[in-house]
């Protein structure tokens, strides 16, 4: 009888502990952002556990990472900037950081050999440059083609094959690695939509109207894009509609930041 207590004692435990961990520790998933938008192969290191890794393409990245842990981003454009892993953070689907560039300023600039004045009327007689020769100034017939992304790249290679029986599209196929190729490609297009719509408001407009700071507009849009209803009002091209959407979201969002 007490044997049993004891074992039983001992499962309430184990499974105390590994209910703690799932609560305090998760795979992160996030994504970093600048003023610029260049923040692809940012470093992300978990200073606690010796964990690393890097940003793709458009800033995403995953990290393991558990209560009270330190990450800490860094590139060599951007400021360092650390971070203490809270437990909003690890409620939270995606949590966003904000990067600043990192200026470097001259004492000095000298310009030589033209001795250029910096008015660009006068300065554009002094510089003899060559013609500029593109895809588009040639004629070329795929001049306005544009290129495919490295993700689209990927997938065309892992849903190729050659031979009576390809075994690569196989492969990626039961691995996932063909579906995660898929999903990515399709979150890199709802990115690239939602930078679009940012290009048709100033970010004044932001600041003034919806009373969002500037560093915070990106995490505002990230927010409306994760609601699909977001995607429809976008494809109507009304740009009143997507910006009452926007408004509307933004007490939403305002209230869940304490911005307010």
């Amino acid at each position: 009888m007490i044997r049993n207590s004891i074992f039983f004692l001992g499962f309430l435990l184990i499974s105390a502990s590994l209910g703690a961990q799932s609560l305090f520790s998760k795979k992160l998933e996030g994504r970093v952002y600048s003023k610029d938008g260049d923040v692809s192969a940012t470093t992300v290191q978990n200073i606690s556990t010796d964990r690393a890794t890097i940003t793709d393409f458009d800033g995403f990245f995953q990290i393991t990472a558990n209560l009270n842990d330190t990450l800490v981003f860094s590139a060599v454009q951007f400021k360092k900037q650390e971070i203490v892993v809270s437990r909003e953070i690890l409620q939270q689907r995606t949590f966003n950081v904000y990067l600043e560039d990192a200026l470097t300023e001259l004492d000095e600039v000298v310009v030589t050999p033209y001795n250029l004045t910096g008015d660009i009327t006068k300065d554009i007689d002094i510089i003899k440059t060559d013609p500029v020769v593109t895809s588009s100034t040639l004629e070329l017939p795929n001049a306005y083609v544009l290129p495919i992304t490295k993700a689209e790249r990927e997938l065309f290679e892992a849903t190729s094959g050659s031979g009576l029986i390809p075994l690569n599209p196989i492969l990626n196929g039961i691995s996932g690695r063909t579906k995660m190729l898929k999903k990515r490609i399709a979150r890199n297009k709802l990115y690239s939509r939602t930078e679009r719509v940012k290009e048709f408001y100033p970010d004044s407009l932001f600041r003034t109207d919806l009373k969002i700071p500037e560093t915070k507009i990106d995490d505002l849009l990230y927010f409306c894009e994760v609601d699909q209803e977001f995607q429809k009002v976008v494809d109507t091209h009304d740009r009143l509609k997507i910006w009452e959407f926007i408004r509307k979201k933004s007490l939403v969002y305002r209230k869940n930041n304490d911005l307010d």
